[in-house]
């Protein structure tokens, strides 16, 4: 017997009764549902949506950190940093869209969810590399994609292009050293300024 993934307003009806008051918005766009909780919420949502018969989320496919200090040019008003889930019912074939925003700009901070997802451990990992934030109860929460002594989390959007050390082999030391940036930035792509009618018919 073949199971059919379940149309996403009833998935929203089901996980809005399965959560209880819980989803502080949802939204249904591209056939994909998205739902928004709030951070003091994180967990016992994250358990409702594994356990709940009617949700069964048995698998997380993805987590990652969004920067919203800017958004399509102008800021989003609320708080900076959002953690994304995409979770997965094997057995129930639907899918679901999970959004946390983390109450605290300056020191970004969430529960760890890998004693639910198993698969969380390496995708919360990158999140506080690239992005800064401290996911608590995450037994091996230390840098996966930058070096050990990197400064920084390149995602945030207040991050230099050019980072702050660069990181070279000294020979008289015999080992691996860092130093402040001494990039220029400079601009590579040279500046084209068309007229307005420019491969237009002739006038």
């Amino acid at each position: 017997m073949t199971l059919y993934a379940v149309n996403p307003l009833m998935l929203k009806a089901q996980i809005d009764v399965a959560l209880c008051g819980l989803v502080k918005s949802s939204a249904v766009a591209l056939d994909e549902l998205t739902i928004v909780v709030e951070a003091g919420s994180y967990l016992d949502v994250a358990k409702i949506l594994r356990d709940d018969p009617t949700c069964c989320f048995e698998q997380m496919l993805d987590l990652c950190g969004v920067d919203y200090s800017t958004y399509k040019g102008e800021g989003l008003p609320g708080p900076r940093f959002c953690v994304v889930l995409h979770l997965l019912s094997v057995s129930l074939n639907h899918r679901l869209r999970l959004k946390v925003f983390v109450p605290d700009d300056l020191s970004p901070v969430l529960p760890s969810v890998c004693d639910i997802w198993s698969s969380a451990n390496w995708f919360e990992r990158e999140a506080f590399d690239l992005f800064g934030i401290v996911f608590e109860g995450h037994n091996d929460l230390r840098r996966i994609l930058t070096d050990y002594g990197f400064i920084g989390h390149p995602f945030r959007k207040d991050f230099p292009v050019s980072g702050h050390v660069e990181m070279r082999y000294d020979a008289e030391q015999k080992r691996v050293v860092y130093q402040p940036v001494t990039i220029e930035p400079r601009e590579i792509t040279p500046r084209i300024i068309r007229e307005e009618n420019y491969g237009g018919p002739a006038q």
